[in-house]
């Protein structure tokens, strides 16, 4: 072992000398102490120098605890969070976002940032708020569907018998409908077209029109509807049944029906030889303004305030096509002579016109600058649409085609309505200015 090495030092216990009286006294005392600062501290409050009269308190036990539950909540939130199980799908985290009435995106938020958002979202309100939500959108999915679903009930003996005569009344009709339409194609197209030039050329404005006997029918928006003969000033019938606005009487072509639309959502077919109502037809989800009828009686055409118009099988009673593309209100529904185009007035200040054949629009004409109220093809063969509009204006659009034609321009208010007669000669429109004008070609 060389001088270099160093020698460990080894600890020592120490060794204290001393009776264990003294250290039993010293602890007597220390004790001693302190009772004496407890009965120092009572004697200061019944002395009055340590005031605590008032009663208030800090309760630093209870908030301490309050803020040791929140950090523990936090931490069982978190550990939550952690055991979810978020989809990595960007569109299905929004879809789940918006099911829970969250914001889909905030501002400078990517994928990963709307994840955590949505696993922090579901570790409040818990993971079956998501599957709870879902249960209420189909819920509520298959009600609208089971509202917009149509339905049947067996109607009365005396339909099934106007709709067999509607049918016996119809079909002889189309297929004349059909022979002339077969006769028209044969004739050369050069001299069609000269034809629905000369046609077009004719027309002007006048002020004359030939007094005829013709019934007539009134609605009005206190529900009723009145029958009149031009040679009394008494209505020859009352039609009862309705409780709100009648908006529209139509007569059906061949005489003996007239239907009626009304803003209860829905329109009805009266029979006036059996003198009663055969159907009340539902289908809209607001008010029905208007109805035209096929030229050969077969169907109904009516344009609601829904924005949608709807085309109805008189003879089955079922919707054969429905009018979906206005923006607003339909106001005016008009079927063409030829059997297969159907005009749509409407408040987007716009006429389309659909074809039953494509079931579809095949053109859309930007008519005017307000709200279009009615709409009417030339009966006869069709070859020009008439739009009457709140812009003070009726105009006359070419067929097919519709190109502008010419404007019927005088009223100094909206056109309320307007009309053709029988024969395609006169045009009549009345206007909110508390006058009608009637126009003529010759």
């Amino acid at each position: 072992m060389s001088d270099e090495d160093e020698v460990p030092l080894v600890k020592k216990a120490r060794i204290f000398y001393g009776s264990l009286e003294d250290k039993e006294r010293e602890r007597l005392g220390r004790e001693g102490a302190g009772s004496a600062g407890k009965e120092a501290v009572k004697a200061g409050i019944e002395a009055g120098n340590i005031n605590i009269s008032s009663g208030e308190s800090l309760e630093m036990e209870d908030r301490v605890s309050e803020r040791q539950a929140e950090v523990l909540a936090e931490f069982e939130r978190r550990k939550r969070a952690r055991q979810i199980t978020v989809s990595t799908d960007d569109a299905e985290v929004k879809a789940c976002l918006r099911a829970l009435g969250e914001p889909i995106t905030l501002f400078g938020e990517g994928p990963a940032e709307r994840r955590e958002r949505l696993r922090n979202i579901l570790s409040v309100v818990g993971p079956d708020a998501l599957k709870k939500s879902k249960k209420e959108d189909e819920k509520a999915k298959r009600s609208q569907e089971e509202c917009q679903q149509t339905w049947y009930h067996e109607g009365p003996v005396s339909l099934k018998d106007a709709r067999l005569w509607l049918a016996r009344y119809s079909l002889p009709r189309a297929v004349q409908r059909l022979e002339e339409a077969r006769a028209q194609k044969e004739i050369p197209e050069s001299t069609r077209t000269v034809r629905q030039q000369e046609l077009h050329k004719t027309l002007r404005s006048t002020l004359s029109l030939d007094e005829t006997d013709v019934n007539m029918a009134s609605c009005a928006a206190d529900g009723s509807v009145k029958l009149w003969s031009l040679d009394s000033d008494e209505p020859v019938a009352d039609i009862e049944g309705h409780t709100m606005r009648v908006a529209r009487v139509s007569w059906h072509p061949s005489g003996r029906f007239l239907g009626t639309t009304c803003y209860d959502h829905s329109w009805r077919l009266w029979d006036l030889e059996a003198q009663e109502e055969i159907l009340h037809q539902e289908g809209h989800s607001k008010g029905v303004h208007d109805l035209h009828f096929h030229p050969d009686g077969s169907l109904a055409g009516t344009g609601g305030l829904d924005a949608f118009g709807r085309i109805w099988d008189l003879r089955t009673g079922r919707c054969v096509m429905f009018l979906e593309g206005h923006l607003k209100e339909i106001y005016g529904i008009n079927f063409s002579p030829n059997g297969f185009h159907v005009a749509t007035g409407s408040g987007d200040n716009t006429c389309k016109v659909w074809d039953l054949r494509q079931r579809k629009c095949i053109y859309t004409i930007p008519a005017h600058q307000n709200l279009v109220s009615s709409v009417k093809f030339q009966p006869t063969d069709g070859h020009y649409l008439l739009t009457g509009a709140y812009d003070n204006t009726a105009k006359v659009w070419t067929h097919p085609g519709w190109s502008p034609l010419k404007t019927l321009a005088g009223h100094e208010g909206k056109v309320m309505g307007l009309d053709v007669s029988a024969d395609g000669q006169l045009i009549a429109t009345c206007s909110y200015d508390r006058t009608f004008k009637l126009w003529v070609s010759e």
